[in-house]
Order: structure tokens, then C-alpha cells, then sequence
């Protein structure tokens, strides 16, 4: 498709009007039930480690975060709760994780994904979250069965991107995994981070046109949230919870009237500030939902940002919660579908 204009993306993302905001979400709820339908994917993601190599100033689970327990989830327990996932009709899971690059941990996910695809019979999918790693290991978790792969950028901007992290994380490795994965064929994802420190609404709009250029076939992004034990805890002073979703809502939107047939996210972090704020998402444009399948006794030691929802929930609860909540918006939820996005299989046939 052609590059969009920048400043139509900035008008858009700028709306103050409670009408015209409206009338753009309708827009892109049009948009998607006539690409994509009425139809809720779920991936049960499992958080299977808070361990991470990465000192991000923004996240929870950061290295130097000396106040979380950190914790590993057993190979078995992992399993577990994805053959749970299997059992229950959901498509997909994800596995996801702090940074880890070293060959125990590769060797680790590889005989995961190696043991469910086999017990489930090949029919569970798998969307990995587990950050930047070598182009060797991309290639064997996708032959393990690992199909789709998110990698958020957090922020096109590379001079922003160093304000976000420490000297030794490079903007370009990141980009570079981006480009391995799509290489191998996973389908694809990236997504930022909406109402960072230092951030303008022309960069969350060059945001856009980098899911454009780059070809994206799924979005997972959310709103900056604080986090009380990080350097960027206190950064945003008066930060408000009602503005951060607002400016949420309209970049998925956007999102979905630029890119019609991609798989977005509406993610966890939109309930964190509001309670229907996940339903918000969707109607905004959102088709995917990621419902946390974690044993509930690791889920507090999981907090990338604070406030985060559903702590104590298990996943029989979470997964009938949110039945419910699709339900009364009219929507459905694809039981036993993976969901791939229309996005992926064009962009498919186009290679081959």
C-alpha cells in the first residue's frame, strides 16, 4: 500500500472532540468486522520467567530491579498450562519471558514447543515473546512449531529509544531480529509503547507509517504505565489515566483503518486503566485478546508496569470473565482457529 500522510496520521491521533474521537472509532470498527468479522482470537499466555538479561528504565522486571522475586516456571508446569489452553478451545498461546539469550534457555523452549505441538496433536498454535534473540535460534523454535513472533520496538524513534534504555541495548539489533524473523516466516509482530516520556504525538504517528513499512502482520501496544521501582517511575507526574487510554484507543484505530487486515491487540494494559478498557479496545478496532494462563502463585512477580489486573484470578475464571465481556459487546470468540491474520496469508502467497 502507499505510505500514508503523516500529517492526517497527527490530526488523528491529536482529536479532542468526544464526537469526532467516536465517529473515528466507529470507523475502524466498520473496518474490521468487514476484513476480519466479529470474531475474538484468544491467546493464553503463559509468563514463564521475570529473569532478564535487559535494564530497560521503564520495566518492572528490569536487571537491576532488586524488589522482585524472581522466578522460573518448571518445563512441566509450562506444559501444563498450554495443553490446559488446548483443552479449553483456545487457537494459540504465547510463552513469554524476560530476556534470555544463552543455549540453556534456547534448548529449553525448543523441547517445550517440540512436546505440545506433539500432545496436542499440532493443533495448538504458538506466538513466542521471549525478545531479541540470534537468527539461529528464531530458526529452530520455528521448526519446533513456533509461528508467529511479537518483538515490540516500544518506539520507532531512535533518539527516544535511547532515552528509554541503557547504552549497551542498540535500536538496530532490535530492527535486525525483526528482519530475521520475517525472514524465517514466522508471522510477525512489533508494537510500541503510547504516552512515553519525552514522546509527541509525530512520533507515535512515524510509529504508524514503521508498521506500514515494515510490513507487520500483528500489533501488540499499550499505554506507558509507570512502574514504582524503575528510574522512569516518577517521570510522569501528572500522568492521567483517562488521557493515557484515550490516546490508546485512537492509535489502535489508526491502526486498523491504515492496516485493515492485521491482527491487533487489545491488551491487558487497557484494563489496567479502565475496567472495561479491553472491550474498549476491541470496539476501537482490536481483534485479539490475551488471556493470562499463568499459575496464579507467579503472577505478582509478573508486573512490567503497576496496577496490572487479574493477579488472582486463575485461568478458568479469566477465561469465563471474558466469554461474558466479548459476548455483551456482540462479538464472538474463535475457539479451536488460530487466528492468523488475512495480512499473513497475502503477504504468503505474494512470496511464493
Amino acid at each position: 500500500m502507499n505510505r500514508p500522510d503523516k500529517t492526517e496520521i497527527t490530526r488523528l491521533l491529536s482529536l479532542t472532540d468526544k464526537a469526532e474521537i467516536a465517529a473515528l472509532h466507529r470507523r475502524a470498527y466498520e473496518i474490521k468486522t468487514s476484513t476480519i468479522g466479529k470474531v475474538v482470537h484468544f491467546r493464553g499466555i503463559v509468563e514463564i520467567s521475570n529473569i532478564c538479561t535487559k535494564n530497560c528504565f521503564y520495566c518492572g522486571i528490569r536487571r537491576d530491579n532488586a524488589n522482585v522475586q524472581r522466578y522460573q516456571m518448571q518445563r512441566d508446569e509450562i506444559i501444563t498450562a498450554c495443553l490446559w489452553a488446548h483443552e479449553q478451545g483456545y487457537g494459540s498461546v504465547v510463552l513469554q519471558s524476560g530476556e534470555r539469550q544463552d543455549d540453556t534457555f534456547s534448548d529449553f523452549i525448543t523441547s517445550i514447543l517440540q512436546e505440545v505441538r506433539q500432545r496436542s496433536g499440532g493443533e495448538l498454535g504458538f506466538t513466542l515473546s521471549l525478545g531479541e534473540q540470534s537468527p539461529e535460534t528464531y530458526q529452530r523454535w520455528f521448526e519446533a512449531g513456533a509461528h508467529r513472533y511479537l518483538l515490540r520496538i516500544e518506539t520507532s524513534n531512535p533518539d527516544l529509544y535511547r532515552k528509554l534504555h541503557p547504552a549497551d541495548h542498540d535500536y538496530q539489533a532490535r530492527l535486525d531480529c525483526l528482519k530475521a524473523l520475517k525472514g524465517i516466516g514466522y508471522q510477525t509482530g512489533t508494537g510500541v509503547m503510547i504516552g512515553l516520556p519525552h514522546q509527541e504525538i509525530s512520533h507515535l504517528a512515524d510509529d504508524v507509517i514503521f508498521f506500514i513499512d515494515q510490513d507487520v502482520d500483528m500489533i501488540g501496544m499499550g499505554p506507558f504505565i509507570p512502574h514504582q521501582d524503575t528510574p522512569f517511575a516518577d517521570v510522569l507526574p501528572d500522568f492521567k489515566e483517562e488521557a493515557a487510554l484515550e490516546l490508546a484507543l485512537k492509535m489502535i484505530a489508526v491502526c486498523r483503518i491504515l492496516m485493515p487486515d492485521i491482527n491487533i491487540a487489545s491488551t491487558t494494559a487497557l484494563q489496567a486503566l479502565n475496567p472495561t478498557g479491553r472491550e474498549m479496545g476491541l470496539l476501537a478496532g482490536g481483534n485479539i485478546i490475551m488471556p493470562n494462563i499463568t499459575d496464579v502463585k507467579y503472577r505478582s512477580a509478573y508486573q512490567l508496569y503497576d496496577g496490572k489486573p487479574c493477579l488472582d484470578e486463575n485461568a478458568s475464571l479469566c477465561r469465563n470473565c471474558l466469554e461474558r465481556r466479548i459476548s455483551a459487546i456482540g462479538e464472538t470468540i474463535g475457539y479451536r482457529q488460530w487466528g492468523d491474520s488475512p495480512h499473513f496469508a497475502g503477504r504468503r502467497s505474494k512470496i511464493h
